[in-house]
């Protein structure tokens, strides 16, 4: 029995969490009525509180502003280090010139 993994967009996932947080409906009750694993579920709450307070949590940020912090910080961490290659690329030909 193979069966597809099923996938789930931020927004969904949002109002999931919502719908826990703010309705103050339980986890298993939610997986229930909308099928869905509790596991899954769980881990969404999670990374959304972990989005609320500023950390990385575990998993794809669930809110469409810390998917975008996520993905500065990855370029922000590239640029980075693409300068500090090339500071020492220009450091090592100063001393070939000489």
């Amino acid at each position: 029995m193979n069966q597809t993994r099923r996938t789930f967009d931020a927004s969904f996932k949002l109002q999931v969490v919502q719908m826990i947080r703010n309705q103050g409906i339980g986890v298993s009750q939610v997986c229930r009525d909308m099928n869905l694993g509790e596991t899954a579920v769980r881990r969404w709450v999670a990374q959304f509180d972990a989005d609320q307070l500023g950390q990385n949590g575990i998993g794809k940020p669930v809110t469409a502003e810390q998917q975008r912090i996520r993905q500065l910080e990855g370029e922000n961490r590239q640029l980075r280090m693409d300068n500090d290659l090339l500071k020492k690329a220009s450091a090592f030909f100063a001393r070939e010139l000489r």
